[in-house]
């Protein structure tokens, strides 16, 4: 037997609880109340990846800074860019936590959902949706997902083609840290928020 326990904790199954608790703003110090302050600022609400790092508030003081660092125009590459980047990654890893709030999240900025479908395993190759540099950074995610050492010599020569060293630094450091993210959600169990119920992803999940 299966049961959500919602915004407290993750899922449970035959009274185990899989994953962690959530720290509730009562049951967390001012130390952990001052990062998720700064979370629920930026994202309109006290996202459940957040709550998780109220167990270890020196972790979460960072973290929380690195994906607001990322969730923004620049340094080097605009926030859509980097959406897809981290909508490529997550997906990649079949985060449905991740897919639901990036899909959700690239919407408002106005990326058209016939591209973010086109996200899908190789579909983005022959998308009139993509540039020839965004398909250079899905080639990119895709094989940094597979196996980091092998980048090609024909990979390297488009992305140095399209990009700044800096911008290609900006791209790798999106997609591994969001290859993180997903992995690290769901290993503990992170659920979806109540707000997203019945939310349909574009792109397939294979699981929950």
């Amino acid at each position: 037997m299966s049961e959500e326990v919602g915004a407290t904790a993750a899922r449970v199954e035959d009274g185990v609880m899989m994953g962690v608790s959530y720290v509730q703003r009562d049951q967390a110090s001012d130390e952990v109340n001052a990062f998720y302050d700064d979370a629920e600022g930026r994202f309109e609400m006290l996202l459940n990846i957040f709550k998780v790092f109220g167990h270890v508030p020196e972790y979460g003081k960072t973290w929380t800074a690195v994906i607001m660092a990322i969730l923004k125009d620049g340094p080097e590459l605009d926030w859509k860019t980097k959406e897809l980047l981290i909508l490529k990654a997550t997906h990649r890893n079949d985060c449905q936590y991740c897919v639901v709030q990036h899909e959700t999240l690239s919407r408002r900025l106005g990326i058209d959902e016939a591209k973010i479908a086109d996200i899908e395993g190789d579909k983005y190759k022959k998308s009139p949706h993509f540039t020839e540099g965004e398909k250079a950074l899905m080639d990119l995610t895709q094989q940094i997902w597979a196996d980091a050492n092998r980048l090609s010599k024909d990979l390297w020569k488009r992305l140095h083609e399209h990009y700044t060293e800096p911008q290609i630094v900006e791209a790798v450091f999106v997609i591994t840290m969001y290859i993180q993210v997903s992995k690290f959600g769901d290993a503990l169990g992170v659920v979806l928020e109540p707000v997203f119920d019945g939310f349909q992803p574009i792109l397939h999940v294979g699981h929950g």
